[in-house]
């Protein structure tokens, strides 16, 4: 697929993230950090997932695949960035620039999918609860998380297989600390305005489905919530809830500033700073808002480190 650009020759250069900072070693360690605690985090969560009995829910089935694809993607933009700040030349192969591309598009096309599937189960859960068991059985949540990483590898293919085909002839140095997109564009000799327009309808596309799903789902979770009697009903209701607006609204920020504004919106130290929030710090978040502030995958992780030192 991308033998064209390979024998124009060379690797492209990654500029990096904070390129000029004067302290390094520092900037590795907090990287290398937030690496560890994403990867801690996001494992403990889907073993906890696995082993504990009363986390074999369709919410937690939802919130496993989340897990899963936040340690892909951290899997995917990390180890690279963290090798590249240790050497002096910052490159990646053409093939290594595609399958990070393909990868991350992926995961993120996925991940869009998946929070609206998680909205739906929340509208089930709390609008019909005496019919959950039936429309939201095993093969339903199966079904529903196959579509989600269907569709996201269905993204991933179409839009990488479109960048990495473009001639790049302009410069091979990506202001950048991975193959995103958008950053890629900027190297091609050719007019990618008519691209740009066909990235920005493929994500309104995208994003419209899920949001529309969520927006819906929300609207009459509201309207349920507001008709109960019951407080401790009403504080139940929001707290499942929670977790995941909060999720949503992290991963929608990014996704838009990325791929729906104009160009005139964006600067590559912009750019950078969204990719690095979206990239590597919503994987350290999303286990601690799905933990934090949840008493079951608390009380499964007491349990467990209780068992551990019996």
């Amino acid at each position: 697929m991308w033998l064209t650009n390979q024998t124009l020759g060379g690797n492209f250069f990654l500029s990096g993230i904070f390129s000029q900072s004067s302290h390094p070693s520092l900037l590795l360690s907090l990287i290398f950090s937030l690496f560890l605690m994403a990867v801690t985090g996001n494992i403990t969560l889907i073993l906890l997932i696995y082993i504990e009995p009363s986390l074999h829910t369709t919410m937690y089935f939802f919130i496993n695949q989340l897990s899963l694809m936040a340690l892909m993607n951290i899997f995917v933009i990390v180890p690279k960035m963290l090798a590249n700040l240790l050497a002096e030349v910052r490159t990646i192969s053409i093939l290594g620039c595609g399958t990070q591309m393909f990868f991350y598009l992926l995961l993120g096309g996925a991940e869009v999918c998946l929070l609206g599937a998680m909205a739906y189960d929340r509208y089930v859960a709390i609008c019909h609860p005496l019919r959950y068991s039936v429309l939201m059985n095993y093969k339903v949540c199966l079904l529903l998380a196959s579509g989600c990483w269907f569709t996201g590898s269905i993204d991933g293919l179409m839009l990488t297989s479109i960048t990495m085909t473009l001639p790049f002839c302009r410069s091979r140095m990506i202001h950048h600390f991975f193959c995103e997109v958008p950053a890629m564009l900027k190297l091609s000799c050719l007019n990618t305005s008519l691209y740009e327009i066909i990235i920005y309808f493929c994500c309104v596309i995208m994003l419209l489905i899920p949001v529309t799903i969520i927006s819906g789902s929300y609207y009459f979770i509201i309207l349920t919530i507001h008709r109960m009697k019951s407080t401790e009903g009403r504080k139940k209701a929001f707290a499942t809830c929670s977790s995941h607006i909060t999720v949503v609204t992290l991963f929608y920020g990014a996704t838009i500033y990325n791929y729906m504004l104009p160009s005139s919106y964006h600067t590559p130290e912009k750019d950078i700073m969204v990719s690095f929030y979206y990239a590597v710090l919503t994987p350290v978040l999303n286990p601690i808002i799905y933990s934090l502030r949840n008493k079951d995958v608390t009380g499964a992780l007491k349990k467990m480190l209780r068992a551990r030192k019996v």
